[in-house]
């Protein structure tokens, strides 16, 4: 990232740091969400389960600032790859937001028991509905989007080297492992913290030398190779 300000550096390295935080927070305190509606209701009753549908909402806001932060770091070398890496993260990122708002409606139901069992049948017309689209695209985009940064971020080799293919470890585990075991999230959100905050150096480097060419344009110099 070549951020044109200071506050900008400072929101890319906050969300970098950040969004592994909340998510991980999320998958701690998520309960089991396995079983049908009335039992994903049943369990969310709780302030543990509160807090995580809150942290995972959250989390949405420095994910996205953080997908653009990488997309412009890869933008020079990998214009293609930055281009419709963002495109889709962003996308992902706001179907989540769609998601995640439901998990918090789903939350103040829970805490109706008197109306349950209304509040679960309104949840089975919801999630056979053309509305999970967008809980589709959210998906979707998070995956394919952080599939091609992390290509680009192995191909243009920006920042460690084990960066990239710790974001192809993470989508598999998280998508892929944690429908055969719950503690897959657990490893996943380790390796996204991982791969994020291994990132942050890169964009102090990147900062440096854009100010450096600027100088050098200032003084009608070429920029220093």
């Amino acid at each position: 990232m070549i951020p044109d300000t200071s506050s900008r550096l400072l929101a890319a390295r906050a969300s970098l740091v950040l969004a592994p935080v909340l998510a991980a927070v999320s998958v701690v305190l998520q309960p089991d969400m396995s079983g049908d509606s009335a039992h994903q209701l049943s369990v969310l009753d709780t302030t543990p389960a509160a807090i995580s549908a809150a942290a995972f909402l959250l989390s949405q806001l420095p994910m996205l600032v953080a997908v653009l932060a990488i997309g412009r770091l890869l933008l020079p070398a990998a214009s293609r790859l930055s281009s419709w890496g963002t495109g889709l993260g962003v996308l992902g990122c706001f179907g989540h937001i769609a998601f995640g708002g439901l998990s918090l409606a789903m939350v103040m139901m829970a805490r109706d028991p008197a109306h349950r069992a209304t509040y679960a049948g309104l949840l089975d017309r919801v999630t056979t509905s053309p509305i999970m689209l967008v809980s589709v695209a959210g998906l979707a985009g998070t995956v394919i989007g952080l599939l091609i940064l992390g290509i680009g971020i192995f191909r243009t080799r920006t920042g460690p080297i084990w960066v990239g293919p710790a974001i192809w470890a993470f989508l598999v585990i998280e998508f892929v492992g944690s429908s055969l075991s719950p503690h897959a999230s657990y490893l996943s959100v380790l390796l996204l913290g991982a791969a994020f905050w291994a990132l942050v150096p890169s964009l102090s480097q990147g900062s440096t030398a854009h100010d450096t060419e600027l100088v050098g344009h200032d003084h009608g110099l070429d920029p220093v190779a």
